[in-house]
């Protein structure tokens, strides 16, 4: 039987093209410390690690929502917190204005409470960033604004904010809220820093009445109105930074649970697509020996071929 004279040279070639493809398969998995970078590599490994790097995907999107919520409540935390030290101190002169209390000091402490109103103004314009954190979802711009008289008394703090707060997703099915907006006369939705009609918080109005009623030396509305409303703003701000202190202690339990399972997932990832590099690595160098062998082999024969034919003609 004759057996054609390219017979040879087609099996010898396909033979050396299958050796170096394994062996650029596995120079691939060494330099990419993958086993699959194609689907028919191994299709049911592939499906498997698409769906975990999409999971992984989702859950570095979490662990960023996260980062941006810790920041923001830390932000509004210590917002809150000044402003209680400040409703506190507000609180204090009207429990000691009496009919015993000299009008200079009276006026003193008047002079004070516009002083704590710009100052609560100005705790309640932070700003995350270039975003105003108690402005509700109208972050843009500065939610209140104090007007003053010819003699510096505050006559008005109003709020251009609105009462609807941003959520984000921390975990699938979760998601949450650090934000409060600075008031909420609405009824409904989520509390209110300085001011809410559910629970008799008014505090810049509340101020200003105190500031008034000092000038005036009106100890008798201070201390049958003014410290009695005082007290309901003092009970609205410890609520705000105790609900705050919640926020940031469930997103810290959220920040580790989204650590433990980017961990996981990467841990399952190479599991499914990972190479053995001392593995890849010995059976790389057996792929290019066997390349360079057949190399060598093939050579032979083709000297030999040629030899063969060149005594026959």
């Amino acid at each position: 039987m004759r057996i054609a004279g390219t017979s040879y040279t087609d099996s010898m070639v396909s033979h050396l093209n299958l050796l170096s493809a394994q062996e650029y398969q596995l120079q691939n998995e060494a330099s990419t410390d993958q086993s699959i970078s194609a689907p028919e590599d191994d299709p049911a490994g592939m499906a498997a690690a698409l769906n975990l790097q999409a999971q992984n995907s989702a859950v570095t999107q979490y662990a960023q929502n996260i980062t941006t919520l810790q920041t923001r409540a830390t932000t509004a935390g210590s917002a809150l917190t000044s402003l209680q030290t400040l409703t506190d101190r507000a609180s204090e002169i009207a429990t000691s204005a009496d009919g015993a209390t000299s009008p200079a000091a009276l006026q003193a402490d008047a002079t004070e409470v516009t002083q704590l109103i710009q100052q609560a103004a100005q705790l309640m314009n932070s700003k995350n960033g270039s975003q105003y954190v108690f402005g509700g979802t109208d972050s843009s711009q500065a939610p209140f604004t104090v007007s003053t008289d010819a003699n510096g008394n505050v006559t008005a703090v109003t709020y251009s904010g609105n009462t609807a707060v941003t959520q984000s997703q921390i975990a699938a099915n979760a998601t949450m809220s650090v934000d409060v907006p600075g008031e909420n006369t609405s009824g409904s939705g989520a509390r209110g820093v300085v001011s809410d009609s559910r629970y008799g918080a008014d505090l810049f109005n509340h101020l200003i009445a105190l500031q008034n009623d000092l000038q005036s030396g009106n100890t008798s509305a201070i201390t049958s109105t003014d410290a009695a409303n005082l007290s309901k703003d003092d009970d609205n701000i410890i609520w705000q930074v105790a609900n705050n202190g919640a926020a940031q202690s469930r997103l810290t339990a959220a920040a580790s649970f989204a650590s433990t399972q980017q961990s996981g997932l990467q841990t399952s990832l190479t599991n499914v697509a990972g190479a053995d590099l001392a593995q890849t690595l010995t059976q790389l160098t057996q792929a290019q020996n066997a390349y360079q062998v057949a190399l060598q082999t093939s050579s032979q024969i083709l000297q030999m071929q040629q030899s063969v034919l060149s005594s026959l003609s």
